[in-house]
Formats: C-alpha cells, structure tokens, sequence
C-alpha cells in the first residue's frame, strides 16, 4: 500500500468516526432533554433528573415584616440569586408576614402546600413541635459557629430533617442572628430579685426562664413596642441586637441596655421547604438551592457581625442609655432556670429528649474546644 493511499484511508476513517461520534452525542443529548420534557424518564435510573427546561414557579412566605432589614432581605436577595442561577427555571415570589398569610401560619401554609417555601425561625413552632427549639436556640445553649458545627458535621441537621419529615418539610440552616443582646430596661437590675414584679416582651423559651424569677414574659407585636415601653406598658423589652434595636429607637425611651443575651446566645434561622415540592425539582436545582440555602446561612450572620458594634456606639454616642453587663449572679440563677424549663419539655417529649442529648453531649466537646482555642487567644487581641 503506498502512502498517498494510507493517508486517504485515515483520513475516510477519522471522517466517519467523527460522524458517527456526533450522531451518537447529538442524538443522545436530544433524546434526553425530549425525555425530560416529556417527564418520560422510565428506562433512567430513579435519581436521574437533571436535564430540564421545565421552570417552577414558587411562593416563599416569611415570618418578617415586608423589607425586615438582614432577615427579610436575605430571602428576597437569596429568591433573585436563585433565579438568576438556574437561568429562570426556578422563580420565586417572596411575600412577608401578614401579606399573603399571617406571619405566624407560615409554617402551616408550606406544610399544606399553600407556598412552597417558608423562611423563619423554628422556636415559633414549639406549641407543635416541642423540639423545634433546639434548631433555632435555648438560653445558654451554643453560639452561632458551634450551632453550625452541630448541623453540618455532627447530627443537628440530620435530626432537624427527621423531625420535619413528619409534616412533609426539609429544613435548611439559613442565617444567624449571632449572641443577641439581653434587652432594654428602666429598671437597673443588680440581684434576680429586681426582675420580680417587671412586665418584659420576650417570647419563647427565654419568657418561660424569667417568669420563674418573677417577670410577667409578655408578646406584643413590634409595631407596638416601642409606644409600650414609652408609656410604661411594658418594663422591658429584647428584640435583637443594635442594629435593629436602633431602627427601632429603643435607645430613646429606655435608660439601660443589657447584655448578654442569655435567651438567644446564637439564632439559627430557617429555609423550610415542602418535601413534595423540593423532590420535583430536577437534582441540580435541588443541589442549588441547598448551597444557596448555606450561603446564605453565613451572609445573614456576617451582616449582623458587620453592623452590630456600629450601631451600639451611635446608640451610647446619641442617647443617655447605659450599657451594662448582668450581674453573674443573675445570669447563674437564670441559667439554673433554663435547665428547668427544658428539663420539663424534655420530659413530655420523647423525640425532644432524644435531640436534647444529642445537643448537649455536642456542646460540652466543642465548648471544651472552644476554651482551648477562642477564649484562650481573646485576651491578647
């Protein structure tokens, strides 16, 4: 064979493989988006859903008041970045508390399937589920990196799930409020005995800890806070920290702001999904929206972390309120009361014991840690 005649077969040989690999490719592609289109998948494995042009349309409801400065707009940001990120399959319309339900049943309106999606705070369902509160916060429990280290590498997410599962939702950790502040008194408190006879907004778990020292734990709605601490309606109030607490022009009608926050040491907020819902979406958006999900989790935390300080000077700096720290005596008395409180809960509920456990074996290794490392190396910052 001479070498004019080699080359032409070669060449007549790449030219039909080339062919026939792009028929094959071309075909195969085009076969599988016309399956996925046609939601025909039945010769796929199970798991295989990724390629789609099919869009989902989704309602998020929120606890938040519309526009909430950090919480509330981590969710309308996060909603645009997912849409933005999936090329438009995936869109989200965000509606806060009171605009499409009450801020309060949007954990019932995702369950039943009313919105798709819900973001929070899982202490707001502990009259449902008395262990929800152990995903969100308890007084003296864990701050916001141990509560991330508890959901991601020990059993704190897996836990969560497994609770949501029961009312068809998959949880995600999605933003922190960090150690909030103790809250805003006109009262000095230098023994526990000055907190009987108060009457304080604080809800949750934190409402149940001060009743027993003899405070009146009150819920009123924000709108009325302020007017209520201004005429004395209330003798105290804690909301969140100093950048909200400045919006809400605390610092002008109450004389002492305490720290620190005993009741809320680190707030893990919630993205809470229908299961049925979340299990339509092609495995890629799945993937995407956990990811976002977890972004999310550290910008809200970051974003409390980079306004905080600044706002508590502008407080200290435009008002006569003083700062003080609890006495350690309180704060110990409180923290015996704590364990009261959820010993009690725990001791009704079995899946509440079982998470508890789980939390605390957690806690006492990574605060172990924790003064090895953080507390040790604070002092010489």
């Amino acid at each position: 064979m001479d070498k004019t005649s080699g080359k032409e077969n070669r060449r007549s040989f790449i030219k039909n493989t080339s062919a026939i690999t792009g028929a094959i490719l071309t075909g195969g592609l085009a076969n599988s988006c016309m399956k996925s289109e046609n939601n025909n998948n039945s010769d796929a494995p199970a798991d295989f859903n990724i390629i789609t042009n099919k869009k989902f349309n989704w309602r998020c409801v929120t606890t938040w008041p519309p526009n909430f400065p950090v919480l509330g707009e981590a969710v309308v940001k996060m909603a645009e970045e997912l849409k933005i990120i999936t090329n438009g399959q995936l869109n989200i319309k965000v509606y806060g508390g009171g605009e499409l339900v009450p801020s309060l049943e949007v954990f019932d309106a995702v369950t039943q399937g009313a919105a798709q999606m819900g973001h929070g705070a899982s202490y707001y369902w502990a009259g449902k589920m008395p262990s929800s509160v152990f995903f969100c916060t308890i007084p003296f429990g864990m701050n916001a990196q141990q509560i991330n280290s508890w959901m991601l590498h020990g059993d704190g997410w897996k836990l969560w799930k497994e609770l949501y599962a029961q009312v068809n939702l998959l949880p995600f950790p999605c933003g922190n409020t960090g150690v909030q502040m103790g809250g805003w008194f006109n009262k000095e408190i230098n023994t526990i005995q000055d907190l009987q006879g108060l009457k304080m907004r604080i809800p949750g778990l934190g409402g149940k800890v001060i009743s027993r020292a003899g405070t009146a734990a009150v819920t009123i709605a924000a709108g009325e806070l302020y007017t209520n601490l201004e005429r004395g309606v209330i003798d105290a109030t804690e909301w969140i920290g100093p950048y909200h607490d400045y919006l809400m022009g605390f610092h002008k009608v109450a004389k002492y702001y305490y720290y620190p926050g005993w009741h809320e040491p680190g707030s893990c907020m919630e993205l809470f999904i229908n299961k049925s819902a979340f299990e339509e979406l092609p495995k890629n958006i799945q993937l995407i929206v956990e990811n976002t999900a977890l972004k999310y989790n550290l910008w809200v935390l970051s974003e409390f972390e980079a306004k905080n300080n600044f706002y508590l000077q502008k407080i200290l700096n435009e008002s006569d309120a003083q700062l003080k720290k609890f006495p350690d005596e309180v704060l110990f008395t409180l923290k015996d009361y704590a364990g009261e409180v959820i010993d009690e809960i725990t001791s009704k509920d079995a899946f509440a014991k079982k998470v508890f456990e789980n939390f605390s074996k957690f806690k006492k290794e990574i605060v172990s840690w924790n003064d090895t490392s953080e507390q040790a190396i604070i002092p010489y910052l």
